[in-house]
């Protein structure tokens, strides 16, 4: 019965998906009445999931770790999370500067330069990031929404009620309790998923029109085709061969989040459904509550791909040589950017911004690339969500965990 739920679930939500699109493109001199309330349901679906976020994550957390009962198992699960997205990340990034450079995408063409003033996310935004780890308001950490702060105050908080024991029991039955309300709430909120998705989806294709979609249509089918592949070959093969579990039943089974990233553009909002999908799987909650979270949050391969692969063919349109010189220093500058990724809608146009400058492009390509980021991004985020998920599904054979605690 519970299949068979999930099932048509994931059914209904590629249906409002495909309506979405549709109705999106025949949109616009037909039905622009029903662009507010598209995006007032848009909205209020979004927030929904985003109420969710923080709860979900510092409670499973907790929880998780707690659930562990060692310090040394938690630091072996967050170090194999970290090397399996930096290796993944790198390998990604290196596709996206030799597969479109083999293709010679750009070449030939011609971009009219559009106007767009970006803040580019700074180079040193690794090293501010490990410097701001440990938050000094963990309360303004919850406030903000920096995910990174938050993991880091649930492994203290999970680490301290183990070494506390019975003493720290009130207060991890409090945890425990209001992770179990977030999962039910995330449960209810999964239901309106199909309309949410379709009204998301919709306003996406009405900004950009069909007029972005053609004119850009054979750089954005390359692109998703080596996003299709990654997912298979990568993914599927990490599933497979380190997870020792059946690929299409993976692929089944995170169906709901694919399609939620796709429609909403946010790894972070699909959090909770990525966390479900997860426990769908069995993987224990020990290690989908630091993997998932964590992904979420430096987990960039396909935005990696996407940075790559864009760079390469707007220097090649805008003939600017690509090198060796370039390619290794936009390989390297894209691997430590996209740990300072936010997980939103909109998140890499400020890493592009960046990288477009360290490749020496010219400036009025972003407004170009602003125009189709959205559609770039759909597929991005759907990638990093499934990377997110197979890593915990590799993790909950790797670190034994479930064997241990039974």
């Amino acid at each position: 019965m519970k299949n068979n739920k999930a099932t048509k679930l994931t059914l209904w939500i590629f249906i409002g998906l495909v309506a979405g699109i549709v109705f999106g493109l025949i949109m616009p001199g037909r039905f622009e009445w029903a662009l507010p309330v598209i995006n007032l349901v848009s909205s209020l679906y979004m927030n929904a999931l985003r109420m969710m976020i923080f709860p979900l994550v510092f409670c499973s957390l907790v929880v998780g770790i707690k659930g562990i009962g060692s310090v040394s198992a938690t630091g072996k699960i967050g170090l194999q999370t970290v090397l399996f997205f930096v290796c993944t990340t790198l390998f990604a990034s290196l596709l996206g500067l030799f597969l479109p450079q083999a293709l010679g995408l750009g070449k030939g063409v011609t971009i009219e330069m559009m106007e767009a003033t970006v803040e580019a996310t700074k180079f040193t935004s690794l090293l501010d990031t490990v410097k701001n780890l440990i938050p000094a308001n963990p309360v303004a950490s919850f406030v903000n929404g920096d995910m990174l702060q938050v993991l880091v105050f649930a492994i203290i908080v999970g680490t301290t009620c183990i070494a506390l024991k019975e003493k720290a029991e009130p207060f991890y039955k409090v945890v425990e309790a209001v992770n179990e309300i977030s999962v039910k709430i995330i449960s209810v909120v999964m239901l309106f998923t199909p309309i949410g998705v379709f009204c998301s989806i919709a306003s996406v294709m009405y900004a950009n029109g069909t007029a972005t979609i053609i004119a850009l249509a054979g750089v954005l089918a390359a692109l998703y085709i080596t996003y299709i592949l990654y997912v298979l070959i990568v993914y599927g093969g990490i599933v497979k061969l380190v997870g020792k579990y059946p690929v299409g039943t993976f692929f089944k089974k995170v169906m709901p989040a694919a399609l939620n990233a796709f429609g909403t553009c946010s790894s972070s909002a699909t959090l909770p459904i990525s966390k479900k999908c997860a426990d769908d799987m069995d993987v224990p909650n020990e290690i989908s509550s630091l993997a998932l979270p964590l992904g979420a949050t430096i987990n960039m391969d396909a935005v990696s791909i996407l940075m790559s692969f864009m760079i390469v063919f707007f220097a090649n349109a805008c003939g600017v040589e690509v090198n060796f010189g370039m390619m290794v220093t936009v390989l390297l500058a894209n691997t430590l950017l996209s740990i300072g990724c936010p997980g939103v809608p909109g998140g890499a146009i400020a890493c592009f911004a960046a990288l477009s400058a360290i490749a020496g492009l010219p400036a009025g390509i972003m407004g170009v690339y602003i125009s189709i980021n959205t559609l770039c991004d759909m597929g991005a985020t759907c990638c990093n969500v499934l990377g997110d998920i197979a890593c915990s599904v590799a993790m909950k054979e790797t670190c034994k965990l479930d064997k241990q605690n039974k």
